[in-house]
This record gives structure tokens, C-alpha cells and sequence, in this order.
């Protein structure tokens, strides 16, 4: 998909990703260790390796099997990334976490928890990226840096959710169709399609220029939190709490179920099952329910500094599900 924007066309353009280094990401805890349990936390700093590797160099470690380890989210290949890992040891005893440490693996801590560790447990992400190369004109970035720090971007999901060559959304179809899949693969496929039907509306709202404000029958997800409201009617209250990012217009997850926005959202909405009806259906029989996601995204704590004429180095925190090429296809292309 080729996704529209909601600033001007690009205007920067440039290298990401020249080193690992470029692309950092810290995961940041959801939660406190109990220090007690059978379940032993590790924290993991890793270059150039992506979550699956990790996991499996981890139960081999362990002597286990792959299923006891667990966690929050799935983090770039290419890149340096920190993030937490849980291992279920029934016996409350490990071997040696130093024999996990390597070139492209460090273990930065080890502590035992009571649970494992579930997807989607973490707080969110904290993102150092470097981008080299640079052309175009920093007071056009400076001032597309200020806009996304007012307004937001559109909370696209990323082409890593589609899979390589951006594959998964065809694959299924082909599910959809009687192709026969393992359990692991089908939920990325389902995930897959239900990010490009969500992608496919916010590009429209985008388009309209509606994605960050009111419309007849919004449903509306607080700041910070999953919680959903709504629909309200449009007044003075329900558009100050917008202008002020304290609430976001939704977009729909779907599944099966009636969709929750009224008015011109629900009209707009229900164009999806007419034009992409094959994934809708799939989606609707794979027993899922229709599910909300902000159509706005914030980076909090974002900053930015020049290293040198053509480097930019930019440092923001994202919550969970969210994508740091969401900021960057705002600022430029970068490859």
C-alpha cells in the first residue's frame, strides 16, 4: 500500500539502518519482577538478532522446549534491541546465564517472576534512531518535527506486520480459501489482513484529512490506555479533548460482530466488507471480534539533535503495537 501522509511530501531523504547501532530500541517494563516463582526473567540486549532467534538460543540454553519461553513483543532484526524474555523452570534453578552472553547477546539481568511473561506486557518502547545521509532542508525538518509533536502521525501499522515482500495478506486469502496452515502462521496471517483493512481506512481518513479530528460517530480510545468511548455527539468538549491529544478518533480491528461507530464513520466503515469482502469474511469466521485501535499516534518524549550537517538522531517512546516507521514516513523515505 502506498500510504499517504498527513504532512507534505516528503522531505527528507537519507539512510537508516547503516549499523545496528542506528536503530536502537529499549523495551520498557510493564511490571516488577516478584523475585520469587518459577518463571526466571531475563533481560536481553541483542545486535543483529531478531526475538524468535533469541528464544530459541535461550531454551537451548535451558534444555527446554521452545514453547516455555515467552515474550512481549517482537523486536527488529536490524537493530540493537533491549528487551525482556521469561523462562519457565519448574525446578527454580538455571544454568549458568554468562553461557548465554556473546558478540551479538548480553544478558543485563536475571530475576525470578511468579508468571510468564505474556505478549503485549510492556509499557512500550523507547527508540534512538540515527539517520545518515541526509537531504533536504533542516528548517523544513525542524518545523515537520514541531508539526508531529503538535498533531501526531497516523498510527499506520508498519511493513514489518505484512511479511516479506509484503507477502501475508495473500497468504491469507489463501487461508481464507482451505489452504491449511500451522497455528503460528495463521495468527500472523490473521493479523496480517486485519492490519491491512485497518491501514486501508486510516489511509482514506487521512486522505479526507480527519484522521486527528471529530467526525459524526467517532468511537474515541483515551490517551495512554485501550479504553474506548463513545460514540458521543460532536460538541465543544469532545473536540477540545482531541485538540489537546487527550482522546483519539478509532478505527476498526476486524472481526466478527457490528461495528460500533454511527453516522459518517459507520458509513465510511461499512465500505470495507463491499470492497474487501474475502478478508472481511475470513476474518469474521476465524472467530474474532470487531476491536478498536487509535487512528492517531504519539511519540512522547520526542527530541532531536544534529550530530553533523547530514546525521539526524531522533529519541521518542512509543506505547505497545505502535511503529517507529510511522514517524519516520512523516519525515521522509529512508533506506
Amino acid at each position: 500500500m502506498n500510504l499517504p501522509r498527513a504532512l507534505n511530501a516528503p522531505l527528507f531523504s537519507g539512510r537508516i539502518r547503516s549499523v545496528p547501532e542506528d536503530f536502537v530500541v529499549e523495551e520498557l517494563p510493564g511490571f516488577e519482577a516478584t523475585g520469587e516463582g518459577e518463571h526466571l526473567l531475563l533481560t536481553v540486549r541483542k545486535r543483529g538478532m531478531n526475538t524468535a532467534f533469541c528464544a530459541q538460543n535461550i531454551a537451548r540454553w535451558a534444555g527446554i522446549d521452545e514453547r516455555d519461553v515467552s515474550y512481549a513483543g517482537m523486536k527488529d532484526r536490524h537493530a540493537l534491541t533491549t528487551q525482556r524474555f521469561s523462562v519457565r523452570l519448574p525446578k527454580k534453578t538455571s544454568p549458568d546465564v554468562a553461557l548465554l552472553n556473546d558478540a551479538e547477546c548480553q544478558v543485563l539481568e536475571a530475576v525470578w517472576h511468579n508468571r510468564k511473561l505474556a505478549r503485549g506486557a510492556l509499557a512500550g518502547n523507547r527508540f534512538t534512531l540515527t539517520l545518515r545521509g541526509l537531504v533536504g532542508t533542516r528548517d523544513a525538518l525542524e518545523q515537520a518535527l514541531h508539526g508531529i509533536q503538535a498533531q501526531g502521525v497516523p498510527n499506520y501499522f508498519g511493513e514489518q506486520r505484512f511479511g516479506m515482500e509484503q507477502a501475508n495478506v495473500g497468504k491469507a486469502l489463501g487461508m481464507f480459501e482451505g489452504r491449511r496452515v500451522d497455528r503460528a502462521k495463521r495468527s500472523i496471517y490473521l493479523s496480517a489482513a486485519r492490519s491491512y483493512l485497518f491501514n486501508l481506512l486510516l489511509s482514506e481518513r487521512v486522505t479526507q484529512g480527519s484522521w486527528n479530528v471529530p467526525m459524526d460517530g467517532d468511537v474515541w480510545m483515551l490517551e495512554g490506555t485501550k479504553s474506548i468511548f463513545g460514540p458521543e455527539p460532536l460538541n465543544d468538549d469532545i473536540r477540545a479533548r482531541c485538540a489537546a491529544l487527550d482522546i483519539h478518533p478509532t478505527g476498526p480491528m476486524w472481526g466478527a460482530g457490528g461495528l460500533r461507530s454511527q453516522g459518517a464513520v459507520l458509513a465510511l466503515e461499512s465500505q470495507l466488507p463491499v470492497r474487501q469482502l474475502e478478508l472481511c469474511k475470513g476474518l469474521e469466521k476465524a472467530d474474532l471480534r470487531q476491536e478498536r485501535r487509535a487512528l492517531r499516534l504519539l511519540a512522547k518524549n520526542l527530541s532531536w539533535q544534529f550530530p553533523a550537517d547530514d546525521v539526524l538522531q531522533l529519541r521518542f517512546e512509543l506505547p505497545p503495537g505502535a511503529y517507529a516507521t510511522s514517524i519516520l514516513a512523516e519525515l521522509g523515505e529512508f533506506v
